[in-house]
């Protein structure tokens, strides 16, 4: 596309902020709730849009870049927007929850670009703050490229956030800060007269010069006639080809999660369902499949399209839109009562959840809860409900209902999602996609202030936390749920129930005086070993499983996550297939948490590795 002249070949993705608030329209944007899944997100998706094939680390493929830096996840709610928003945040907060993918993003993923975001943190616009920008990125991470602002966040720092009482200073703080580049005509505009003025010495604005273009020479901006190097021959015929629509399909069918299947209900067999009833405000999607921040599509594969390609359908649209404020109760009835299955694709898009509309209910809009219910309530055969929707739902009522027999979880999929979504229902493809986010129930959304980002709960204000980490009470569906055609099973294998820090010769510590190690240089170290987990497909179909690697870490910290995921992988068995997943950990990383005081330190005593069921206890000692 950049060949051609209709794209450039830098890209502000990936979106990698924490899926904190299941009210967030961005959030269908990000990899999840979790800092690890979204660390490891970050880096791949980094490095697939960087690495060229050469394997040359300082020259660019593409220019990727992680945003939005930092704590930004709210975009407006209750009146509340992201451009007046200061998110408090505590020390330990931003140390392992709001920060690491950021780091990873720098440190493991050498990403070209950060974007600092919209709001403010503890009182200062992040595009203005040296300490993040300057202290943190630049100096700690060594960013190898340019940090840029969100766009037009050096306005919103003076027309919104009152920051300074001059443009020129608004564009003196942002240099002075770190930034290097604006979105938008800020720095264009006001640069030179803080030059002039005597606010910003010009050697500030020759760095931020210089990281720019030493990005661009990454690129091969400089290199010469670009049909002579490695990606110039490129062009029109290398999109939307076959493999690349395929590609798409495979993506979204590894997305779909299965959240029930009652008597294994699914698959469904393409030769003894003679009538499938379609029903939905989403069954019919084309743009809503492909959420915000998308591409031109190839082409559209719907829902009713998918599966009609395998059985004669029936459709009928239910709502007139996923607000269904007037569900057509009677005629959906009608049609559901005469098929042998129906398959109902509800949920919301665009209009619900998206950038700048963050959602207060995390129910399904309008009358889709009784336009379910009334429907399932009239159909003779399976009731296989699909949520296409960015964020989870409260569909505790269909979870408990006898008469709803499967459901599936389908993000929003992509421009083949519908042909996918047929894929996993008539059993052309084992479903192993679990779930990256906690599913509230809807008290949680009238209980809850958005804008509150103390990730862990406070029992005096009655906050009851957010995510798996640190979130107590009951869930529609827990983050990493997620079922199977098939059955799984995994054991331990080889783990070692002691290890012993090595510490440095001034450091002493014996307890119970001494309960934990700081991380740092020198402080702790040689805390590697390796868990070996054995799993086995014991069904008769193949498939995919996700090993899922979690601590429970001592107490001794204050406020400690109950439990955190190590690491994961994915493995795909045939039936009985048997194979070994091997995971190295580094003690001082992977078992360490963080104090009150943002300090990462490890516990000392009885530590609990679990994958499943499967719980393997491990002490640590001096």
């Amino acid at each position: 596309m950049y060949n051609v002249g209709l794209a450039g070949l830098t890209y502000w993705s990936p979106n990698v902020n924490i899926f904190r608030d299941p009210r967030w329209g961005r959030g269908q944007e990000t990899p999840g709730e979790d800092p690890v899944l979204t660390s490891k997100y970050a880096v791949n998706y980094v490095q697939g849009l960087q690495e060229r094939d050469d394997g040359d680390k300082d020259r660019l493929k593409v220019a990727a870049a992680c945003k939005h830096y930092t704590a930004y996840d709210v975009d407006n709610w209750e009146g509340i927007d992201r451009f007046h928003f200061d998110a408090k945040v505590t020390k330990q907060d931003m140390e392992d929850t709001y920060q690491p993918p950021f780091k990873s993003c720098v440190l493991d993923g050498n990403v070209a670009s950060v974007m600092c975001s919209y709001n403010e943190v503890n009182g200062k616009p992040t595009c203005g703050d040296p300490d993040l920008l300057k202290r943190v990125v630049r100096g700690e991470w060594k960013l190898n490229g340019y940090i840029s602002s969100d766009c037009d966040s050096l306005d919103t720092m003076f027309n919104y956030q009152h920051w300074a009482e001059t443009p020129e200073q608004v564009a003196t703080d942002a240099l002075n800060a770190g930034l290097d580049l604006n979105c938008g005509n800020w720095l264009r505009d006001y640069t030179m007269g803080a030059v002039h003025g005597g606010l910003v010495e010009e050697s500030v604005v020759d760095r931020a010069v210089s990281n720019n273009f030493a990005t661009l020479m990454r690129l091969g901006f400089f290199d010469g006639d670009p049909s002579m190097q490695m990606y110039g021959k490129l062009g029109p015929e290398d999109v939307c080809t076959p493999a690349h629509q395929e590609l798409a399909r495979e993506a979204a069918r590894q997305g779909i999660v299965l959240l029930k299947n009652v008597l294994r209900s699914l698959p469904l067999s393409s030769t003894g369902i003679k009538s499938l009833a379609v029903i939905g405000p989403n069954a019919n999607a084309t743009t809503t499949m492909i959420g915000n921040y998308a591409g031109i599509p190839c082409k559209y594969t719907t829902p009713l399209q998918g599966l009609s390609d395998s059985v004669k359908t029936v459709y009928h649209t239910g709502c007139v839109d996923t607000k269904c404020t007037d569900a057509q109760l009677h005629e959906a009835r009608e049609v559901a009562a005469g098929a042998d299955a129906v398959v109902l694709v509800m949920g919301t898009d665009l209009s619900v959840e998206a950038e700048s509309l963050d959602r207060t209910s995390i129910s399904l809009p309008g009358q889709q809860n009784r336009l379910i219910s009334e429907i399932a309530s009239v159909s003779k055969g399976p009731v296989i409900l699909v949520i296409m929707s960015g964020g989870g739902m409260d569909i505790q009522f269909a979870k408990e209902n006898p008469k709803i027999s499967s459901i599936l979880w389908v993000g929003f999929p992509g421009e083949a999602g519908g042909a996918a979504l047929a894929d996993v229902i008539f059993g052309r493809y084992n479903p192993g996609g679990r779930l990256p986010m906690t599913w509230y129930p809807q008290f949680f959304a009238e209980a809850v202030n958005m804008t509150n980002m103390n990730m862990r709960p406070n029992l005096a204000t009655g906050h009851p936390g957010y995510t798996y980490r640190f979130y107590r009470g009951t869930t529609v569906y827990p983050f990493g749920y997620g079922l199977s055609y098939s059955m799984f099973v995994q054991w331990m294998v080889r783990a070692p129930k002691l290890v012993k820090l090595s510490l440095n010769e001034e450091q002493v510590c014996h307890p119970p005086d001494c309960d934990s190690i700081q991380v740092g240089d020198d402080i702790c170290k040689n805390m590697g070993f390796e868990v070996v987990i054995g799993v086995r497909n014991i069904g008769d179909i193949g498939g995919s499983y996700s090993v899922l690697f979690y601590s429970y870490p001592p107490r001794w910290i204050p406020d400690v996550p109950q439990m955190e995921l190590i690491d994961f992988e994915k493995v795909v068995l045939a039936p009985q297939e048997v194979t070994m997943v091997r995971f190295q950990v580094d003690g001082c990383k992977h078992l360490s948490v963080v104090d009150e005081n943002g300090k990462r330190k490890v516990a000392l005593g009885e530590h609990v590795l679990q994958f499943g069921d499967v719980r393997h206890y491990l002490y640590l000692e001096t």
